[in-house]
């Protein structure tokens, strides 16, 4: 009973692959467990966790974002350039914050008012972001950024917790009580749960969908300002492949790809693992052109997982409610043959 409920909060499961993680490649290489190289690691998962948040929204409304990567290289490389220019932080946020939104309006108009499947509808944004970050950076780096916004990435509250990682850490908890306490917060999952159930009992259907890629965007953009803090430069590639690593966290944070369960804990935790793994390749000192090939191979196993544990509870679920009907059935007629019997 007990390792059931355990086996349901998928975070405690995420917790505990991170620490056999931490132990296995500890033991091969202890600098790996050092606290230095622990910080670091939460510093570097900043960015996939504002990914893996963005995303746990879409997936939530049983959809799909590939364009994630693609909105923070654009959004990092109009960012770069304006921070190069000399212009206002302010204006900076802003601007990058507006870019992801539409990038992300863009989306969701596409899927739900014009019907194109979310994975074609964000492929296609993925593939015009690209050309038009090209174009914009004229294919070149954009290097020589100013001091303070690269040295943002370092600053720490009393010396002793980082700025971005204590942010990052409010926004997740701050989300995750929205969506399971919050009224609207909770219509993300109830779409994906059960569309058409959602729109019987008034729910909109469209507009939410649309907010999640709007979230989705601004949380891409979000992750391109760390990107350009923590990088201090913004190359041509900016966010290629991100887009992989924001699913597998999702999905291996408990989040289902068949829409309606999952938490953006989850997701957070699962992106720290996903950041871990590729720095623990490196203690382990594998080749760095095996990174794609292992996170590919990870995110198959993991959605394969999904896929066998949401097939096996939902055949649970069913037995359950046959079992809840059959004795219902069987009550009344107890009581008739014990009245006949009398």
């Amino acid at each position: 009973m007990l390792l059931g409920k355990l086996l349901k909060a998928r975070e405690i499961t995420v917790v505990g692959f991170l620490f056999i993680l931490f132990i296995l490649v500890g033991a091969v290489n202890p600098v790996f467990l050092n606290m230095e190289n622990i910080i670091l690691t939460l510093k570097g998962s900043v960015m996939y966790v504002f990914l893996a948040i963005g995303m746990t929204f879409v997936i939530f409304t049983k959809d799909i974002d590939v364009s994630v990567g693609a909105i923070l290289g654009m959004c990092a490389a109009v960012a770069a350039t304006m921070l190069r220019s000399n212009k206002s932080l302010f204006q900076i946020i802003i601007v990058t914050l507006m870019i992801g939104a539409i990038a992300g309006l863009i989306n969701g108009i596409g899927i739900t008012k014009l019907k194109i499947p979310a994975i074609v509808m964000t492929l296609g944004t993925m593939g015009i972001l690209r050309g038009l970050m090209f174009v914009y950076t004229g294919g070149r780096w954009v290097e020589n950024l100013p001091d303070y916004f690269k040295n943002a990435s370092q600053a720490e509250l009393f010396e002793k917790i980082n700025i971005f990682v204590l942010f990052t850490l409010i926004t997740v908890v701050l989300i995750q009580l929205y969506l399971s306490k919050g009224k609207k917060g909770k219509y993300f999952a109830a779409i994906g749960d059960n569309i058409d159930g959602a729109v019987l009992i008034g729910i909109p259907v469209s507009g939410i969908r649309i907010a999640a890629f709007v979230i989705s965007g601004i949380c891409s953009a979000i992750a391109g300002l760390v990107y350009v803090s923590q990088v201090g430069f913004v190359a041509n590639v900016a966010g290629s492949g991100t887009e992989m690593t924001a699913i597998a966290a999702c999905v291996l944070g408990g989040v289902s790809l068949n829409g309606g369960i999952g938490s953006v804990v989850g997701a957070a935790l699962g992106a720290v693992i996903m950041n871990s793994i590729n720095t623990a390749l490196v203690f382990l000192k594998v080749p760095a052109y095996w990174n794609n090939t292992i996170s590919g191979i990870l995110l198959i196993t993991i959605v394969v997982a999904d896929a066998m544990i949401h097939t096996y509870l939902s055949e649970k679920a069913r037995k359950e409610r046959l079992s809840s009907k059959s004795m219902k059935i069987g009550e009344p007629l107890n009581t008739d043959r014990r009245e006949i019997n009398g």
